[in-house]
């Protein structure tokens, strides 16, 4: 009889908690679902413009990541926002999503940078997409509604500013050194063996302009006289070197 009651009550609150739930869906406005939206959407789009224009873009002037990050971003936040008030869930969106990067993008070698803004684009539109802006007020009366919580909307835009300031941090390179690399075709061959290292960084010091961190010594022709160095240096504040990985004419075209 015990056993009884308590499944009995449980049905009861099964039945509360779906008849709450069924008239609190209903109760956010149009106005309010629009406001939502607009919030949800230019928050976003204006944090990734900041993010590509004045981070992305200053350094690597790549029109084509530039749409592919800002389109991205904005399908993103919408198709998050829409999926997560549907019943289909989040995980598939996201895996949707992951589908079609890697449909689109195990074509060619994306840029660790690129790939790494790629991944930050991805995780704000997903926090301005499915963070709580509104919340529910009343669940307990006979009159549940939703109204804008201020806080919610506070620490959404909080978590936005310390994504921009962590990258504002590393691009400037303010606690780390900005240590690049550079391709080079050696023609002094004989300068490649280890007991004349000093030397060869001696030379390639003088013909490059600048000092030399370290080197790696890659493939050899012999019968070309020629060999590849990979040389590693530190750049100055304020300078950048996008193109010294690239070894193709076809590479340096701008996009």
């Amino acid at each position: 009889m015990i056993q009884t009651d308590i499944l009995g009550d449980y049905n009861i609150a099964d039945e509360e908690v779906f008849d709450v739930q069924t008239i609190t869906d209903a109760m956010m406005t149009t106005g309010q679902s629009l406001t939502e939206l607009g919030i949800r959407f230019l928050l976003n789009l204006v944090v990734c413009w900041i993010l590509v224009q004045f981070f992305y873009y200053r350094k690597s002037r790549r029109r084509d990541y530039y749409f592919t990050f800002m389109a991205f971003s904005s399908a993103m936040v919408l198709l998050l926002y829409m999926m997560g008030n549907a019943e289909v869930g989040v995980g598939l969106t996201l895996g949707l999503f992951a589908i079609f990067g890697v449909i689109r993008y195990r074509t060619e070698t994306v840029p660790i940078r690129e790939m790494t803004y790629l991944f930050v684009i991805i995780a704000l539109a997903a926090l301005n997409g499915l963070s709580p802006i509104y919340h529910l007020v009343g669940a307990a009366s006979d009159a549940p509604h939703y109204v804008l919580n201020p806080g919610s909307v506070a620490i959404t835009v909080l978590a936005n500013l310390l994504v921009v300031v962590l990258i504002w941090v590393l691009e400037s390179g303010r606690f780390l050194a900005h240590t690049s690399t550079k391709l080079v075709l050696y023609d002094r061959i004989e300068m490649i063996v280890p007991e004349r290292r000093a030397e060869l960084i001696d030379d390639l010091q003088k013909r490059l302009g600048f000092k030399i961190d370290n080197l790696e010594i890659g493939h050899v022709d012999f019968l070309k006289d020629a060999a590849f160095i990979k040389v590693y240096y530190t750049l100055e504040k304020g300078q950048v070197a996008s193109i010294d990985q690239l070894t193709k004419a076809k590479d340096f075209v701008e996009q």
